[in-house]
């Protein structure tokens, strides 16, 4: 699961299905590189972070299930 925050305010919570078989290290690496392909860092400095390469928001982590 990947958490979002759209710049209006929303959080949004967008569920990445992969195999349901997969280790908690795996699925951490898997949430690491898909954050890299949707969005790219800004910093150091006061607004640092994950932004998503649409322009919607900012990436605020993802866990896995």
């Amino acid at each position: 699961m990947i958490l979002i925050l759209l710049f209006n305010g929303t959080v949004v919570k967008e569920k990445l299905d992969f195999n349901p078989s997969i280790d908690i290290m795996d699925c951490l690496a898997l949430g690491q590189a898909y954050t890299e392909v949707i969005s790219t860092y800004q910093g150091p400095g006061k607004e640092q972070g994950w932004y998503l390469n649409d322009s919607r928001g900012t990436i605020q982590g993802y866990y896995c299930e």
